[in-house]
């Protein structure tokens, strides 16, 4: 048996809407595909304005363009993230200052914010990871009181909720992933989502290489030209054609992957209750929108064991983020590096078991049984 870590989903009408696409002429972006994603983002979730972009990370960089961000300016960031998270910020010339994960999941700290803060400090970014909502009512009480923009780093959650909250739609910005490893996909491709009306308009602008073309096309200027800084982030109309097939199709998606996370939970609650691994925890404010099931282990060398374990019976098993405030490129150009532990102990043990749609229920249990047997292999 081989299973992979990953297997994109296709609901089988991808590729008939890209043809559409194709053949209504209109290629470049903006058209009726992209039109139909956003009000199906701003009617189901209630985001004020949408925008797709090309990537996750270049909807992060429309937010470091969009909170204007200066050389100087400091950006709270968990230092347990993909880079993206703070690199968009870095571009602008921030300085980043990592915050650590909490002991109970690998979510930013809320509770160690305010030791970050310092007069020069612009930005947060809680990044919700494996779609599970950081406590944000905490961080934006600390935003608010302290004049902070709060830009979510959303890519992993789709459909996830927050006190009844959709994910995305309580900070001033954020940012989602439709990467093909992501629950609903479109090979690459993100989303802008503004909850502020002060940086709607502007959005467009950035959006369309700094232009007002969006005004434009709607009648509302004469003319269109360069009025601020921006790029090409909006991708084309084919792209957005994949994207509404997955979205027509989102429920479906999402009560699947929900079902094989919790046979995940179920058949290995055994092991966490005798104290070898330690399972997702989901705070009692946050919802499980299941895109990615994960163990904690114990060490680095058991991480190491499993995973090579679990290859040789043909199952890939990952690890996920490095810790941030220990790469290369932080330790270069910042003298003072933080001590983050938790940070750095879910970099050494946490490791992600394959989670997709088309894996069956049998496959499951076998990735189960083969945890089990490592650690009865162990003990023996």
């Amino acid at each position: 048996m081989k299973i992979d870590f990953n297997h994109p989903f296709l609901t089988g009408k991808e590729a008939h809407y890209m043809y559409q696409a194709v053949y209504s002429y209109k290629l470049s972006g903006n058209g009726m595909f992209t039109k139909r994603c956003h009000e199906f983002f701003e009617k189901k979730y209630g985001f004020k304005k949408c925008l797709l972009t090309t990537s996750c990370t270049d909807a992060l960089e429309m937010c470091a363009l969009l909170c204007d961000i200066q050389p100087g300016d400091e950006v709270i960031v968990p230092s347990y993230t993909f880079v993206s998270s703070a690199l968009a910020f870095v571009r602008q010339g921030a300085k980043i200052v990592f915050a650590d994960s909490m002991t109970s999941n690998p979510n930013i700290d809320a509770d160690k914010l305010e030791t970050l803060i310092t007069p020069k400090t612009k930005v947060i970014v809680p990044v919700h990871y494996a779609g599970v909502a950081c406590d944000m009512e905490r961080i934006m009480e600390i935003a608010n009181r302290y004049n902070i923009l709060v830009v979510e780093d959303a890519a992993q959650s789709i459909d996830s909720y927050y006190k009844g909250r959709p994910l995305g739609s309580i900070g001033h910005l954020s940012a989602f992933s439709f990467h093909e490893t992501k629950n609903i996909i479109a090979g690459e491709g993100g989303l802008l989502a503004i909850n502020d009306d002060r940086f709607i308009r502007r959005s467009e602008i950035i959006w369309e290489k700094g232009t007002n073309r969006s005004e434009f096309f709607r009648g509302e200027v004469n003319k269109y030209g360069w009025v601020d800084t921006g790029s090409s982030f909006l991708p084309s109309e084919v792209m957005a054609a994949f994207l509404w097939a997955q979205l027509e199709n989102i429920d479906m998606i999402q009560n699947r992957r929900k079902s094989i996370w919790n046979k995940y939970h179920n058949g290995l609650s055994d092991l966490e209750k005798s104290g070898v691994i330690r399972l997702p925890q989901i705070p009692a404010y946050a919802t499980n929108n299941a895109h990615m099931f994960y163990i904690v282990c114990r060490s680095l060398d058991e991480r190491t064991g499993l995973i090579r374990h679990l290859k040789d019976n043909g199952i890939m098993a990952v690890f996920h983020y490095l810790s941030l405030h220990l790469s290369d490129y932080y330790t270069s150009h910042y003298k003072e590096i933080p001590h983050l532990p938790q940070c750095d102990r879910y970099a050494d043990c946490l490791v992600r078991l394959p989670m997709y749609y088309e894996l069956k229920d049998e496959e499951v249990e076998y990735i189960i049984n083969k945890i089990k047997d490592y650690w009865d292999e162990s003990r023996s």
